[in-house]
């Protein structure tokens, strides 16, 4: 059985030359950090080459996304406190006055003639286009009734995006979020008003180049319109 053969002392590395091995590794590291890490992660880019090599640009799209994500945990929690403060709350008084009697007239009446109004309406069918530059956000929407509904679709042309289909009841109040999504490029289905108020859809680019929703939408309404 052969056993290689022991180097011999002149054969090892010196110190001398670990030493070097050594901060050499560690200053290829540091340039590997620098130029690839650093922007990929987090997008600092102090030398630029990151963004020739577009590292600079997934970097950005991540912090977007992880603030993003940060203020949607900061809006529900917002939104349980609220819940939880309202459970809390000791009843209002039941006493009535000229006024109440007076409005518990005149609301149900004005909100019969307007449903009259909206049913005698013909059903209508728009496809609206909406143009996103690189971190735009554009919010569409309709006002509905409580229960009615509106089928709609939406699709993508040049890359994915953000969506929030959500609702804001009529003289103001917490907005109720029906669906959200990060990095889609298409969506479909119906969406039903749970209050009367405007519904509608937020729409936001979080890519470098522009992105075109194309909005179709089919329901009782008297039109869709920009709201920022």
């Amino acid at each position: 059985m052969y056993n290689s053969d022991i180097p011999n002392r002149a054969e090892l590395p010196t110190t001398g030359q670990l030493v070097r091995s050594t901060i050499a590794a560690l200053l290829a590291a540091l340039v590997i950090s620098i130029t690839i890490v650093l922007p990929a992660e987090y997008a600092i880019d102090p030398t630029g080459i990151g963004r020739v090599l577009q590292l600079t640009q997934m970097g950005e799209i991540k912090r977007q996304l992880a603030e993003e994500a940060a203020a949607d945990r900061i809006r529900d929690q917002q939104q349980r406190d609220q819940q939880q403060r309202e459970r809390e709350a000791p009843p209002r008084s039941s006493q009535s006055s000229p006024w109440r009697g007076l409005a518990a007239l005149i609301v149900p009446q004005a909100r019969a003639a307007e449903a009259v109004l909206m049913a005698q309406s013909a059903s209508r069918t728009d496809e609206t286009v909406i143009v996103l530059q690189p971190a735009q956000g554009i919010e569409y929407k309709i006002d509905l009734l409580r229960g009615a509904q509106i089928e709609y679709s939406w699709r993508t042309e040049g890359g994915p995006v953000n969506y929030d289909m959500h609702g804001t009841p009529r003289g103001g109040g917490r907005e109720t979020s029906y669906k959200t999504a990060r990095g889609v490029t298409a969506d479909e289905g119906v969406m039903t008003a749970g209050f009367d108020g405007s519904h509608g859809w937020f729409f936001r680019n979080r890519g470098t180049r522009p992105v075109t929703v194309r909005l179709r939408t089919t329901g009782i309404y008297t039109e869709i319109r920009r709201v920022n």
